[in-house]
């Protein structure tokens, strides 16, 4: 099938995604020839509750990292996808380049791509600038088109999604591909997530959307802390409602009802609710170490 046929697999329940996702995987064989490995989904496409303006994040496994000609025709097909007649989703992918030996198990080493060492100073761009600690995948950004390095996907908690609930576009099924994920690592590094958002990424809520998107944030981080598992935010939400604090319920139902894409979205975060956030986090940690 190339990349102009209109007759995209039914992926998933929209036939514009679809057909930004057929043009990507085809795209993404072309360029990589032999090194290409599979294509998945994860993200709210695989763990459920997804919704028209949802990311959606894909991870393309290679053998080898990008050779600079590969990256170059990826760089290529991805402004193309920009120009594809499919309005919101040209611009909703989000995903990774992970070479299959790094993507197998999380690890800090090697921390730097071959050839390419990173000094202590630098600051992921896919991550508010956090430093480097584990390797850097070829990463697109939502509604960019353009990779950058970064370790946004290089995580625990997308290897589980990949593994446990990846949606498979082409290639081997993904549990071959990454080992299992236990509850044990899966808790640890949602724990170190809440320190980084703390420290460079706390910022910004001046929109209402920001200030819902914490909520929701540190209630699948809680529920992760919980149950060793990843669910959607809309999931966590909804546990989040019943097992926490009585006291967070209403600010947790706000975010919650939040649509994506709704005009209130794009309005300045009521200062009270950005007070009340504040507070939720700071009971959030608190909780988290208790369940730690």
């Amino acid at each position: 099938m190339t990349r102009s046929d209109a007759r995209a697999r039914a992926f998933t329940a929209y036939p514009e995604l679809n057909l930004v996702l057929e043009h990507l995987l085809a795209g993404a064989q072309a360029a990589l020839a032999d090194n290409f490995v599979g294509a998945y989904l994860q993200g709210s496409f695989a763990v459920g509750d997804y919704t028209p303006y949802s990311d959606c994040d894909f991870i393309v496994v290679t053998h080898e990292d990008l050779t600079p000609g590969q990256l170059a025709a990826l760089q290529a097909l991805h402004k193309e996808i920009h120009r594809l007649p499919a309005p919101y989703w040209r611009n909703g992918l989000e995903g990774s380049y992970a070479p299959a030996a790094i993507l197998r198990r999380w690890s800090t080493e090697p921390r730097d791509p071959p050839g390419a060492p990173r000094a202590e100073d630098w600051g992921d761009p896919g991550m508010s600038g956090a430093p480097p600690l584990a390797y850097p995948f070829w990463y697109l950004d939502h509604g960019s088109d353009t990779l950058v390095r970064s370790e946004h996907d290089n995580s625990q908690v997308v290897r589980w999604c990949l593994r446990e609930k990846g949606v498979v576009l082409a290639g081997p099924d993904p549990a071959t591909l990454v080992d299992p994920v236990s509850p044990a690592a899966l808790k640890a590094e949602v724990r170190r997530t809440m320190d980084l958002c703390l420290a460079v990424w706390l910022e910004p809520m001046h929109l209402v959307a920001w200030q819902a998107f914490w909520v929701g944030l540190f209630c699948r981080i809680l529920h992760t802390m919980e149950t060793g598992t990843v669910t959607s935010k809309k999931a966590a939400m909804t546990w989040a409602e019943a097992a926490l604090d009585p006291r967070w319920s209403g600010l947790i139902a706000r975010a919650r009802a939040l649509r994506k894409g709704h005009e209130s979205a794009g309005a300045p975060a009521d200062p009270g609710e950005v007070e009340a956030t504040r507070a939720f986090v700071a009971y959030a940690v608190a909780y988290a170490d208790r369940a730690a």
